[in-house]
């Protein structure tokens, strides 16, 4: 039986975790700390494995975690020399370009096989297994790991044989997203300054024209100023946009807009009743900035 191992049990590991032992493979998890949802696994039956190094004895590793530093962090050179020879690690966390390059060289080096499968989709889209993945690395790691991606996903991109290029179209993806909530935020502020209800408005917009999940799902939260729970917290969106930021300064790309969408992130953040919330709670920066009518 093929050994499964996850790494980051978050808000979207968890899920993807929970769908893997439905599967009934042999699975050990990994995450830092002793939360609920790790209870709730090893009560299940899945083993709880003491380190990242441990759980890199399996013969395929799933990981999610936050961002480039706790990646490299969990998968330095030390750890990575412990791991099963030939095992397979599919990072699906958003991380930088320049991070999936570092972590390509120190997988080769250990004689593992590295795959950047990033996924676009929230929490509830994970626990339904409905996800897209967006896949990069050699194709025998990908063909090896497909079985359990099937699982996770409702499809996956294979977008090239680089790992880096997989966090590239990750990156993309999350940036038009950023402009989405940006345009959600202005549209639906501009009608209900006119006196138009919010909610129809989305109602036409999502009808008759965008009917994407970024606005049926935002578009409805953005007009009710429904942003709790955070499905995606604020602090990651800014994180995201940096990443956009970053990975233009390397293509030699300018984004035009990055600029403006950073300020109100920071205003966003720097607002205490904005700060924990979700990151479409944006909005709450144009509404804020909304003239006063002459009278």
């Amino acid at each position: 039986m093929t050994r499964v191992a996850y790494i980051g049990l978050g808000t979207m590991g968890v899920e993807m975790a929970r769908r893997l032992a439905a599967l009934g493979v042999e699975l050990v998890v990994w995450n830092r700390s002793d939360s609920e949802a790790v209870k709730e696994l090893v009560h299940a039956g899945v083993r709880r494995a003491s380190s990242v190094a441990e759980a890199m004895n399996a013969d395929i590793v799933f990981s999610m975690l936050a961002d480039d530093a706790a990646t490299l962090e969990r998968f330095d050179e030390e750890t990575l020399g412990r791991a099963k020879a030939g095992a397979v690690h599919v990072n699906m966390s958003t991380i930088s370009v320049d991070a999936a390059v570092k972590l390509t060289a120190l997988h080769q080096s250990a004689g593992l096989h590295y795959v950047a499968a990033p996924v676009l989709g929230r929490p509830p889209v994970a626990a339904q297994g409905n996800l897209n993945i967006v896949a990069a690395g050699p194709a025998a790691a990908i063909e090896a790991a497909t079985p359990f991606l099937k699982t996770l996903g409702k499809r996956t991109w294979i977008v090239g044989e680089e790992p880096r290029i997989a966090n590239l179209v990750k990156i993309a993806v999350n940036y038009n997203l950023i402009h989405a909530l940006q345009a959600l935020a202005e549209s639906i502020t501009l009608v209900e300054e006119g006196g138009v209800d919010g909610q129809q408005f989305v109602e036409v917009l999502t009808d008759a024209a965008f009917t994407g999940s970024a606005y049926t799902g935002y578009g409805p939260m953005i007009a009710a100023r429904d942003y709790s729970p955070a499905m995606f917290a604020l602090p990651l969106g800014l994180k995201d946009l940096s990443l956009a930021q970053g990975a233009a300064e390397s293509e030699g790309v300018t984004l035009l807009s990055a600029g403006l969408l950073q300020d109100v992130f920071e205003r966003a953040l720097a607002n205490p009743d904005l700060d924990s919330l979700d990151w479409s709670a944006i909005a709450e920066v144009t509404r804020s900035l909304t003239l006063p009518k002459e009278s």
